[in-house]
């Protein structure tokens, strides 16, 4: 009995080692001897690989598909957009000074005028008698001037001798009263002496009142000289206003006076305007105005005809419009040829500090639940999220926005019907622009 349960569990441990331990080895040589187990493991592996294969399908056709583009930042100036118009970098309107009638031919409206060309002419009338006339009283002025000025020595020289007069009264009523105290002359000596030294000190009280009409008179004579100059200054200047010329080189804007026109002080001749340099002008709004500075470069391009032009700015205001808070920026352009007219509308792009941004389609901005403005962007296994983005330019190959990774997966196809955090099926397009 021993030695059979010895062999039974030698077969059984033997069975048991063929069957755990060299189990592909013992199933391959059954399906030698028999052919019917191995056929029926390798049906079990394949309809279990086809499971998992069905099932992934249907996991996958449960995904919402999207349409998603890999972008990549690129470099791009950062311009501030402003939309404006051209003006003539100067205009002014030339109007008569003076009162007369025109009696040059009119320039028309059109035509080009180089600065100081004379363009309304005005009649003279007695305006050159009056002239003549302040130069006459210029010259007697100055010949009473010399005249005066002969008197005030002569003047000087009678208060001398008036001085003189007096020193000998002087000394005649010494004489005299020392002569009457010792019993040598009478009182009326001492009287006598008396009165002439008074009328001594008379006659020098008159040559220094003559002094100073002497030079009294001499003031008169240069107040003449000058008001006679003053008046030759004013005839001079109402003949100098009967010629209007033009300030600065420019066009005519309008004609000038016609011929036999009465103008009157404040009439005007005509209209000058300088087109070159151009200005263009536009107004910032306060988010945008930080970033424009004096001496920063410039394009823009005209809506009439589509002309590129290029200047610099020279002017940013420091006080913002009351009603529309912008302020005022003003660009210099050459404009040699006059081919850019005054009023044309302008779109103007004012450099700024570069920055990295993608060009993507408009279309795929998108909300969140906040309305936050921004883009909804796929991972590479599927997993979506939200990126809010800023506006940089707006052009017709699309909008450039910042605000994101340099390399990003955006949906641009399918993004309103996915929020952040759903895993999507992404079907990616290449990007052309």
């Amino acid at each position: 009995m021993r030695i059979v349960s010895l062999i039974l569990a030698i077969a059984v441990g033997a069975g048991l080692y063929f069957w755990v331990i060299e189990r592909e080895q013992t199933l391959a040589f059954l399906a030698e001897r028999t052919g019917g187990p191995e056929t029926e493991s390798a049906d079990t592996t394949d309809e279990l690989a086809s499971a998992e294969a069905e099932d992934t399908a249907q996991e996958t056709e449960t995904l919402i598909k999207v349409v998603a583009r890999k972008s990549i930042a690129r470099e791009i100036d950062n311009a501030v957009i402003l939309r404006g118009q051209t003006e003539a970098a100067r205009e002014v309107e030339i109007r008569a000074e003076t009162s007369s009638t025109v009696i040059s031919p009119p320039l028309r409206k059109g035509a080009f005028v180089e600065a100081g060309e004379l363009m309304c002419q005005l009649d003279p009338g007695t305006r050159a008698s009056a002239l003549a006339e302040a130069r006459a009283r210029l010259a007697e002025a100055m010949a009473s001037k010399t005249e005066a000025e002969s008197r005030v020595p002569e003047a000087e020289s009678r208060v001398i001798e008036a001085q003189a007069r007096i020193d000998e009264a002087l000394v005649n009523q010494n004489a005299a009263r020392r002569l009457s105290e010792g019993g040598f002359a009478a009182e009326t000596r001492v009287k006598n002496s008396e009165a002439a030294l008074a009328a001594a000190e008379a006659a020098f009280e008159g040559a220094k009142a003559g002094v100073t009409a002497a030079k009294s008179g001499l003031q008169s004579a240069d107040a003449a000289i000058e008001s006679a100059a003053a008046t030759i200054a004013t005839a001079e200047k109402e003949l100098e206003r009967l010629d209007i010329r033009a300030p600065f080189s420019g066009l005519l804007e309008s004609d000038t006076a016609e011929l036999g026109t009465l103008l009157q002080p404040g009439s005007l001749c005509a209209t000058v305007i300088q087109l070159d340099p151009i200005k263009l002008v536009a107004f910032a709004p306060e988010t945008e105005v930080a970033r424009v500075a004096v001496g920063a470069t410039a394009s823009a391009r005209l809506a009439a005809g589509g002309q590129d032009v290029a200047g610099k700015v020279t002017f940013l205001s420091r006080s913002a419009d009351e009603t529309t808070r912008t302020f005022r920026v003003e660009i210099e352009v050459p404009n040699a040829e006059l081919s850019i007219r005054d009023g044309q509308t302008a779109e103007i792009a004012i450099s700024g500090a570069g920055e990295k941004a993608h060009l993507l389609p408009s279309s795929a901005l998108t909300l969140n639940e906040n309305g936050v403005l921004g883009l909804r962007t796929v991972d590479d296994v599927g997993l979506v999220a939200f990126n809010p983005v800023n506006v940089v330019r707006d052009t017709a190959q699309g909008i450039w926005l910042t605000g994101l990774a340099d390399k990003v997966n955006v949906i641009v196809v399918g993004q309103e019907f996915v929020t952040a955090g759903v895993t999507v099926a992404p079907t990616f397009q290449e990007q052309t622009q």
